[in-house]
Order: C-alpha cells, then sequence, then structure tokens
C-alpha cells in the first residue's frame, strides 16, 4: 500500500523521495568533478620554460646583511655555492660542498644537499656524496652540489658531484621513515633519505668532464637531464662518444626510459646546461644544449629529434683555453612567445671572449640554423655567457661574463640599456615586482628598475661572491652567497652577518 500521508505542503510523502531521489542522483550526474590540483613544484628558472621572472609581490628593494636590515634570516653553508636555492613547502634547498661539516661523522670533500626550515634558517638535513675516485677530471674538487634541485610534492631531484641523477624525500629522516633506498648507512635525523639513485657512469659509461652539475626537470612522471659527458683530462679525446649527453628516467623509479648521443665526438668540452620543457604550436618538446654548441628539440617520449640550431656562426673555431671563436651552450634556454632565446659560452676559467646571444623560431622542423633566426646580437655586442635570461614585458635582461647586463627588445633585439656590474657574472638576472636583482663575483647584488630606461636602484654587498641566481617565494627574496644563504623581507629587522672564516673540510 503506498503511503499518501501529505506533509504541510501539501505534497505526498513517497513522492517527496522520490523527487529527493532524483535530484540527487541528478546531482551526480550533472555535477562538475573537483579536478585535483597538481602538485606544487619549484626548480631552476621556476617554471618550466626557465624564464627567471616572478610574479611575488613586496620583495625587499633594499638591505644590508651587516646591520640585519630587511634580513629575515641567513645560515651557512658550505665553503661553494653553485646551486639553488629553491624554496617549496616551508623548505628551501640548497647544493653546496662539505666546509660546513653540518655532520662531523661525514668529514672529507663531499658535495651536499642542504634543506633549511624558510621561518627562521634552522638547518633540517643534509645529503652528502663522496667524491669520484679520478678527482678533478670528473669530480672537481671543493665544487660540491651544483646542481640545482627540482622539487615537485614531497620529492627532490638533482644531478650529483658523482654523476648520479638522485631523487629524495623533501623531509629526509626527520619524518621517522626510509622512503624508498633499503639499508642507507646515514639515516639520523638530518640525513637525506634516498628514494632512487641512478648511476650514469656504472649504466651509462658517461664521462663526466670537470663536474656532472646538470638542473633537471619532471615534466609528466618523466625525469629529463643533461649528463655531463665530454673529455679527457688532455681536453682532446672525448673516452666515451657512444654515451648519451641526454637522457630520460621514471620519476617514481628511476628507470631509463631512452637516451640520446647526439653530439658524439662533436663535444667541445663538457655537456653542462640544463633541459627546458615547453608546448609549442601545440607540440610538446624537450630542449637540450649540447656541449658542441648546437641546440637540439626532442620528442618528449621518445627522444626523437625534431629540429636543431648551431649557435656558432659560421667560421667559428673551437680553440683549447679559451682563445677561440667558437662555444658550448652552458646557460639554459629560455623559451617567450614560441621562440627560444639562449646565449653562448665557456668554462669560465677560459676567461672572456666572443659571445653570441640568439632568439630562434621553435615552431620550425629540421636543421633551422639560418632559416630559424628572429635576431642576434654577438660580437662587442654581447660576450660569452653562462647565465640564463628573464624576459618580462617584452624585455629580455641578459648578462654576460664580462659583467654587462643588457636589456633588450624581446622581439627585435634592439638595445634598450646595457649596464656594467664592474665583476664576473655567473648567476642570472631575476625579474620581479619591478625589479632586476643582479648578484656578481664581487658578492654585489645589483638591483634596478624594470623597464626601457635604466634606472639603478641599488648596490648591495652580501660579504662574499654570489654566483647563484636569487629567487622568491612568499615574499622572501633568497640570496645564496658563496658560503651563505640569505633570506630577505621588507620590514624585517634579523642578526648582522659577520665576515666568516672558512676552513676546507678534512681532506
Amino acid at each position: 500500500m503506498i503511503n499518501t500521508r501529505r506533509s504541510s505542503s501539501g505534497t505526498p510523502a513517497s513522492t517527496r523521495r522520490w523527487l529527493a531521489g532524483l535530484l540527487a542522483c541528478a546531482a551526480s550526474t550533472f555535477s562538475v568533478p573537483v579536478q585535483a590540483q597538481p602538485p606544487e613544484r619549484t626548480m631552476f628558472g621556476g617554471t618550466y620554460d626557465r624564464n627567471m621572472v616572478s610574479s611575488e609581490k613586496g620583495l625587499p628593494a633594499d638591505w644590508d646583511v651587516k646591520t640585519g636590515k630587511n634580513v629575515l634570516w641567513w645560515s651557512d653553508v658550505g665553503s661553494q655555492a653553485y646551486a639553488g636555492p629553491v624554496a617549496l613547502a616551508g623548505r628551501v634547498f640548497v647544493g653546496t660542498n662539505n666546509d660546513g661539516l653540518r655532520n662531523p661523522k661525514l668529514t672529507k670533500d663531499r658535495g651536499v644537499v642542504m634543506s633549511f626550515d624558510v621561518k627562521d634558517g634552522a638547518f633540517q638535513w643534509q645529503m652528502t656524496h663522496e667524491k669520484l675516485p679520478a678527482g678533478r677530471v670528473n669530480d672537481w674538487p671543493q665544487q660540491g652540489i651544483c646542481s640545482t634541485p627540482y622539487v615537485e610534492g614531497d620529492r627532490l631531484y638533482y644531478t650529483s658531484n658523482r654523476a648520479t641523477i638522485v631523487s629524495l624525500d623533501t623531509q629526509g629522516f626527520k619524518d621517522g621513515e626510509n622512503d624508498g633506498k633499503p639499508g642507507e648507512k646515514d639515516s639520523s635525523e638530518i640525513d637525506g633519505d634516498v628514494v632512487w639513485e641512478y648511476d650514469m657512469i656504472k649504466e651509462l659509461d658517461v664521462f663526466p668532464h670537470n663536474l656532472a652539475v646538470s638542473s633537471p626537470l619532471i615534466v609528466d612522471g618523466v625525469v629529463y637531464a643533461t649528463t655531463g659527458n665530454g673529455v679527457d683530462e688532455g681536453h682532446i679525446n672525448i673516452p666515451s662518444p657512444d654515451a648519451p649527453s641526454f637522457i630520460a628516467l621514471d620519476a617514481k623509479t628511476g628507470a631509463l626510459l631512452w637516451e640520446s648521443a647526439i653530439p658524439g665526438t662533436g663535444i667541445f668540452h663538457g655537456t653542462w646546461s640544463n633541459p627546458t620543457y615547453a608546448v609549442i604550436k601545440g607540440r610538446a618538446q624537450v630542449l637540450f644544449p649540447g656541449g658542441d654548441g648546437w641546440l637540439y628539440s626532442l620528442e618528449p617520449k621518445a627522444g626523437k629529434l625534431l629540429w636543431k640550431f648551431n649557435g656558432n656562426p659560421a667560421g667559428s673555431k673551437y680553440v683549447l683555453g679559451g682563445r677561440g671563436t667558437a662555444n658550448e651552450i652552458i646557460a639554459t634556454p629560455v623559451v617567450w612567445e614560441d621562440k627560444v632565446y639562449f646565449a653562448m659560452g665557456q668554462d669560465p676559467e677560459h676567461g672572456e671572449g666572443v659571445g653570441n646571444f640568439w632568439a630562434i623560431d621553435a615552431t620550425l622542423d629540421g636543421d633551422i640554423t639560418g632559416k630559424g633566426v628572429v635576431w642576434h646580437r654577438s660580437g662587442n655586442d654581447f660576450h660569452r655567457t653562462i647565465s640564463t635570461a628573464a624576459i618580462h614585458d617584452g624585455i629580455v635582461y641578459a648578462a654576460d661574463l664580462s659583467g654587462f647586463l643588457y636589456a633588450m627588445d624581446a622581439r627585435t633585439g634592439q638595445l634598450h640599456w646595457k649596464h656594467d656590474m664592474l665583476a664576473a657574472v655567473w648567476g642570472s638576472p631575476f625579474v620581479a615586482d619591478g625589479r632586476v636583482y643582479l648578484g656578481d663575483e664581487d658578492g654585489d647584488v645589483e638591483v634596478l628598475k624594470e623597464g626601457k630606461v635604466k634606472e639603478v636602484l641599488g648596490n648591495y654587498n652580501m660579504g662574499v661572491s654570489v654566483y647563484t641566481t636569487p629567487m622568491a617565494k612568499d615574499g622572501v627574496l633568497y640570496v645564496l652567497s658563496r658560503n651563505r644563504l640569505f633570506a630577505l623581507k621588507q620590514g624585517a629587522a634579523g642578526k648582522p652577518a659577520t665576515q666568516r672564516q672558512m676552513e676546507h673540510a678534512t681532506p
């Protein structure tokens, strides 16, 4: 028997139940499913296109590390630091050497990745790697980790000084759990927790020259990195010409997905740059700078060559010791409006020399040398560099090793202005909050107003050389000097940074 008892609204209860069920079904059928948010990530350059630009606001325009003005905190690292900083989920990560000796049990020269708390700079944990037995030909003394980590979710990836690609748990062993590799001998609260480690020397016969330094990318579960493959100690022979310069690994397991040895015997010195990823006109591509001076675009899933471009003009010659006119690509390519911006350079020990800065069309196929050129600067208009460009509001900001910062029209290459830093520049210009920040070998961070007219806002010394690129996160500007990490925040008043006396770790 159907219950026809009416509610106060006059509708039978059975009918109301039927309508409620119908509406619930409709809601489940037609409601828009909640899309899972992609995990937050950080890397060298901030994004896949490697453009050194940030949307952060409220950053300090001035500071004084000697008085603590606008200094939130500072923390000691090693005696040499070339990697990072990158910040994510309450932690900031850097690459350095072992002269900080955070763990007295782990002595001698090592490569080190360190983690600090973003609130107060408290040291959290470190991962260390002993030096390779061959010495400076494969693993240059005291240089530490020179790969800026890629961080996504609770995983961190980098290239170690031992030419291994490493995946770590971002919490280290502080969480009391081993997240991957069994039997780790260093597993105290201040040690890094290895998820997996891929040995490029053992597995691929790679011969890194001086140091493996690639700052990797992870896209759709794939790790992209360069290997460091290069010449022997005599700087003429390539011991492993068939070994890959570019690789792709599974981000979860570290398994090799594909490899590419395209440069082969063409490598001049080493393979030291970083990959860039972009989707251009609907086509995904990963860009690999070669140790032969060519930029290669590969299909991300299988490594098939899409296009290539020779960054050395016709007639260029590579001469040992930096006396020639041909260069490698050490700077990281940047993608902006379907074009790729990159510059040529050599090991800074080779000194200054002729350079080239290119803007090229990334929509073409095959050998696009010549036909792919959008614009080009060279000679006295741009010298050798290892710096990556920043592009914002149609202006390219790029620096060379000679210490000049250029502001150029991104579409035409026209020079807006040129600024002399009065010291060599290894790091890259960083654009944020209407300013351009750039560090130099004298330890100065120059702050200039962003735009077509040059305006220097200030010059602030960090105590020792700044070889890295500043970065910003949550209103804090991070600057990594040769031996200290600084967190700078408008209105902060931290402790003064006294001169640091450094001694090398036990040999």
